[in-house]
């Protein structure tokens, strides 16, 4: 008589033991991290990375403590432009970054007197003077600085407490990183390419 009740048993059926769910798990978790480096890791390397803003130099704009996104893309496909807030390797000591503004060009010749920029290059021969709505006090530095190809005169807003191209010089462009793109932290400043600014000239 056949035995209605008999049935095989299907090995993919089975219930799994408490290690055989532990090595399932612990591959899925293993596909998932490789997955993610995969694509983090070349965002991190070649598209943007994070920065932590350290010291006033370049306050209002930015407060010591802020946690910005760094847009390391733009500039291999574009060059900087004056009024771009950037992130870049300091030239005496390349192990440490600083943000501070593009004021001067490659190939130009920027003047500061009694605070007021002025910049003289091909395009303005006579020069013209930059209005920085950014500057939130007066500063007091007179002197002339004369770029290079590929150099840039960078300052940070800050201008009474900013170390920046007045003091230790130029700054070669391949030492650029790339500029402020997004402010994530403190959440009530949260914005998109914050401290932006483009002189019309």
């Amino acid at each position: 008589m056949e035995n209605n009740n008999s049935q095989v048993n299907d090995p993919n059926t089975l219930p799994k033991t408490k290690f055989q769910k532990f090595l399932a798990d612990a591959w899925d978790l293993i596909k998932f991290a490789v997955i993610a480096l995969i694509i983090v890791i070349p965002i991190r390397m070649f598209i943007a990375q994070p920065f932590v803003v350290s010291g006033e130099s370049m306050f209002p704009t930015f407060n010591n403590g802020e946690y910005l996104i760094v847009d390391e893309l733009s500039y291999r496909l574009n060059t900087p432009h004056r009024g771009d807030v950037i992130i870049f390797r300091y030239p005496n000591d390349t192990t440490r970054f600083f943000i501070k503004r593009i004021i001067g060009m490659p190939n130009e010749e920027i003047s500061i007197k009694n605070g007021a920029v002025t910049i003289i290059n091909k395009d303005n021969p006579n020069g013209f003077t930059l209005s920085e709505p950014y500057i939130d006090e007066p500063f007091d530095t007179t002197a002339t600085y004369k770029t290079g190809a590929n150099e840039y005169f960078v300052m940070g807003d800050n201008r009474n407490r900013s170390s920046d191209s007045r003091a230790w010089g130029l700054l070669p462009g391949n030492l650029i990183i790339g500029r402020a793109y997004l402010r994530l932290l403190p959440f009530k400043s949260a914005s998109y390419l914050p401290g932006h600014y483009q002189e019309s000239k």
